[in-house]
């Protein structure tokens, strides 16, 4: 969540009056996150979360999005649900931009996660997969291996501004990802971004799951690996097993992977460290000085990227299975 573009109390009263949400009272900018403006709402009706979609989203994929909340929904996923305008459209238009109203969602994400959450997220995770087999839109993962050589294109010449040697060292890694991508694991819907500040708890309760505007159709373990990477390292940079464990028994709990995920688990997880490395690289190259959203460092997942490189197989994630080991 993020605000780019910012917008007037009178144009947003104008846009509410398409909405049965009574009348504003409050509202304020989110500024966390990297890909459209959010506000949170205050009416007299309750609270709502406001999103403008921006530049970085395709218009054509909000049916997508928002259809598959509705889906979730209604196969007892606990998320978000878009609010429907007077004339029926979920849609409206507020400052140039596509725009939404939103559920809101009670619950705080967790800054400090432990193992216990970890292994609620995993079986989220999985009842969220299971869930997304009946969803009949597709959409293509945009950033999965084949969006990451255009995406480190428009960054590769000032990446060794960043680190002495970058350049080098990412080049050799995608071009390594491309050649040995996996093609034939299980498929589905995935959140794909399902980050801490994107699942929300109630004391140790998980209370929901939100932000799906780059949920999509990829491997279904290509999710975990993004969890593994956003839940299981500490602020220093170590990978904590107890957690990874925890999160991978949590999502068998629900749906159990298979020899060929159990194999793939080490790749996946590089390639997720690095998806995120080259967004962060990208934005954190390129976002105006005036946006009011929060730069992410991309040092992060590089040290993680380089974790994932010298793991030999799932087993040292915290998978407990005989093929883990094989």
């Amino acid at each position: 969540m993020a605000v780019y573009t910012d917008i007037t109390e009178d144009e947003l009263i104008r846009f509410l009056a398409a909405y049965d949400v009574g009348s504003l009272t409050s509202y304020k900018g989110i500024a966390e996150g990297v890909e459209n403006s959010n506000f949170l709402l205050h009416t007299t009706k309750g609270s709502y979360i406001l999103t403008l979609y921006e530049k970085r989203v395709n218009a054509d994929d909000l049916p997508f999005f928002l259809g598959l909340m509705h889906h979730l929904a209604e196969s007892g996923i606990s998320c978000p649900l878009p609010l429907p305008r007077a004339d029926g459209d979920l849609l409206g238009t507020l400052s140039g931009r596509p725009a939404a109203v939103i559920s809101f969602l009670e619950g705080v994400w967790l800054r400090r996660p432990e193992a216990q959450h970890c292994r609620a997220v995993g079986r989220a995770l999985a009842s969220m997969h299971e869930a997304g087999r009946g969803f009949p839109l597709t959409r293509a993962n945009a950033l999965s291996v084949n969006g990451w050589r255009p995406l480190w294109q428009n960054s590769e010449a000032r990446a060794d501004e960043v680190q002495a040697g970058l350049r080098e060292e990412i080049a050799t890694e995608l071009a390594d990802l491309e050649a040995r991508w996996p093609t034939d694991l299980p498929a589905g819907v995935i959140h794909a971004d399902l980050f801490p500040d994107n699942v929300f708890f109630l004391g140790d309760r998980l209370s929901g799951l939100i932000d799906f505007y780059f949920a999509c159709n990829d491997f279904l373990a290509y999710d975990i690996a993004v969890c593994l990477n956003s839940w299981c390292f500490e602020k220093n940079g170590a990978y904590n097993i107890t957690k990874g464990m925890a999160l991978l028994a949590g999502y068998e709990s629900v749906r159990r992977l298979t020899p060929e995920e159990v194999e793939a688990l080490p790749l996946l997880s590089r390639g997720a460290a690095l998806r995120f490395f080259l967004t962060r690289l990208y934005d954190w190259l390129t976002t105006p000085a005036g946006a009011l959203v929060v730069k992410k460092d991309p040092l992060e997942y590089l040290a993680k990227l380089r974790f994932h490189r010298a793991v030999a197989s799932s087993g040292e994630y915290g998978l407990r299975r005989e093929e883990a080991s094989a």
